[in-house]
């Protein structure tokens, strides 16, 4: 489209723009087929496209929405294309999804492995920053689970999905609280523990060190009383 030919007082091309006012009613055709097309690939492509998607099912549902999406309020692109396009996304999807089930190397390769977060109520450092997820954003996940200190907790995996799953201790000890450090009111209101834990990553053992006493875990010096 030419620059001379954008005019602001144009409000037959701005609202309708270029296509004939016949092409709504083939635009409800195309959404029509376009909705079904989706439907199937996505029924085709298995139970877990309505899951919590991997990084494969995330980009296939992307190119998806791509190929059928530029198809669609266009009067001078065809449906075929997008049809074509979707038909080898679920290809690729079912032969990636076979190759996985065959090949768990091949799953970790394409698809990312689990990552333990707290290894029995202690935060595990090297993980986090590998996962690149902060203490604070794993703070308010565990929240919601219901979680008030790491010591109720025997594991927590990162899943390669995304999700978190969170295994509780049959005995809890006392642990590092998670709830947020700026409402300290709360956290005196609950029940302390005569040890210290790490004030980082809840870590009970110390070592000695030139500078003083240290977490074995994590390093640091920052200590603070377990809650039950």
């Amino acid at each position: 489209m030419e620059p001379d030919q954008i005019k602001l007082n144009d409000w037959q091309r701005i609202i309708m723009g270029q296509a004939p006012p016949e092409f709504l009613l083939e635009l409800v055709f195309r959404t029509i087929v376009v909705f079904f097309l989706l439907v199937i690939s996505l029924r085709l492509m298995g139970k877990r496209m309505s899951s919590r998607l991997t990084r494969i099912e995330t980009t296939a549902l992307f190119v998806l929405a791509a190929a059928t999406g530029v198809p669609l309020p266009s009067p001078d692109r065809g449906l075929i294309p997008g049809v074509v396009i979707a038909i080898v996304v679920i290809l690729v999807g079912r032969l990636i999804a076979r190759w996985a089930f065959n090949n768990p190397g091949f799953e970790r390769s394409v698809v990312d492995d689990y990552a333990t977060l707290v290894k029995d109520g202690v935060l595990q450092m090297h993980e986090m920053k590998q996962t690149r997820i902060c203490a604070q954003r794993l703070f308010s996940l565990l929240r919601e689970k219901k979680v008030i200190h790491l010591g109720q907790i025997e594991r927590v995996y990162f899943e390669a999905n995304g999700s978190l799953s969170v295994l509780f201790k049959k005995e809890p000890k006392p642990g590092l609280p998670v709830l947020p450090r700026e409402d300290a009111e709360f956290i005196r209101e609950q029940q302390h523990a005569d040890e210290n834990v790490c004030g980082i990553c809840g870590s009970s053992e110390t070592v000695e060190s030139k500078k003083g006493t240290r977490c074995a875990n994590c390093g640091q010096q920052n200590r603070m009383k377990a809650v039950r």
